[in-house]
């Protein structure tokens, strides 16, 4: 459904002028390239084929990327709810297509910038140990980096800072709208508009945070010896393979089909229905 969604967005002037509709895309592709690579790493192991160290890097860095874009979109796409709801006379103002193209490159700027720093860090202190055991697995390298270097350790909760912070700052955003529009009467009704998109962003926040609740969790238990490093793969391989991935199937589906610009033209594509007078 990405793909499709995607090609809605780009083919169409009115809406990829649109600054909602410009971030969404740019959301929609990284979660598109961050599957790709994932399921792309996730098969290599399966496989067992075992990659050089240099292309596992590599694979990484782009997985670390994508992931950082589309954490960086979804607080951009709420920066652009709380301006549109709480400035709607000065919204176009503040942020024209123009000004959104250039927030996009910015994104994507930082999301190569801040994993670029991690990997170079790492580089230069030898600090890519799990690589040399030729699995480029994700969950086995998360895992077996909590047994590394100090340095490693570091860049894993310095990394895992910055994502909580991206996330609380969600979350404020949404609770200063909700007390903001609480007295203006949109909230009448469980089945309201404004009812069910809080509902949306909340489940789709929910799957974003515990995910990496539960890895940090299990960090503290691995790092104290609490639980064994079997079971601390199969609980790294749970949580990448499965509570990762659900926000990002989630996203096109409660964002992308949303809007009627959209869920209009995907209808007319998946039915092909002919006008009648």
């Amino acid at each position: 459904i990405i793909p499709t969604i995607l090609f809605v967005i780009f083919s169409r002037f009115s809406i990829r002028q649109e600054t909602r509709y410009m971030l969404l895309g740019n959301a929609l592709l990284s979660d598109l390239v961050y599957l790709v690579f994932y399921t792309l790493s996730a098969a290599l192991h399966a496989a067992r084929v075992h990659l050089p160290k240099e292309a596992c890097v590599l694979l990484l860095f782009l997985l670390a990327v994508a992931y950082c874009g589309g954490l960086f979109t979804a607080a951009a796409i709420v920066l652009d709810t709380y301006i549109a709801i709480l400035f709607p006379l000065r919204y176009i103002a503040i942020l024209p297509p123009s000004r959104t193209k250039k927030i996009i490159v910015l994104l994507w700027m930082c999301s190569g910038a801040f994993p670029g720093i991690f990997f170079l860090v790492l580089s230069s202190t030898h600090g890519f140990a799990p690589c040399v055991l030729e699995t480029c697995s994700v969950p086995v390298i998360l895992i077996l980096t909590l047994n590394g270097t100090d340095v490693v350790k570091l860049c894993f909760w310095l990394a895992a800072t910055v994502i909580f912070l991206c996330l609380s700052l969600i979350f404020c955003c949404y609770a200063i709208l909700y007390f903001k529009t609480k007295q203006l009467g949109i909230w009448e009704g469980i089945c309201s508009r404004a009812s069910v998109t809080f509902l949306m962003h909340n489940t789709v926040l929910f799957f974003y945070f515990f995910p990496l609740l539960a890895l940090i969790v299990e960090s503290f238990l691995c790092i104290n010896v609490v639980i064994r490093l079997q079971t601390g793969i199969w609980v790294s391989l749970t949580v990448c393979n499965v509570l990762m991935i659900l926000p990002k199937v989630l996203f096109p589906f409660l964002y992308g089909l949303r809007y009627r610009e959209i869920a209009g033209p995907l209808k007319s594509i998946v039915r092909r229905k002919h006008l009648r007078v």
